[in-house]
């Protein structure tokens, strides 16, 4: 029960630190997601992108 209590003292009790948190979690999970589905773009995308064919093209 305590952990729960010290939560909500924490964070839930005050609207702006709740919101703060929801905002920032919103923020930390975009982040999250957008990386991973550029990874699995990537994996099912390998050999077929620019950046995997531009040494054919671009003479360095």
């Amino acid at each position: 029960m305590s952990l729960a209590r010290n939560l909500y003292n924490a964070v839930l009790r005050r609207n702006t630190t709740f919101f703060g948190l929801v905002f920032a979690s919103a923020f930390a999970l975009e982040i999250v997601f957008d990386e991973s589905s550029n990874a699995i773009w990537d994996r099912i995308n390998a050999g077929r992108q620019w950046k995997d064919i531009r040494g054919r093209y671009i003479q360095e």
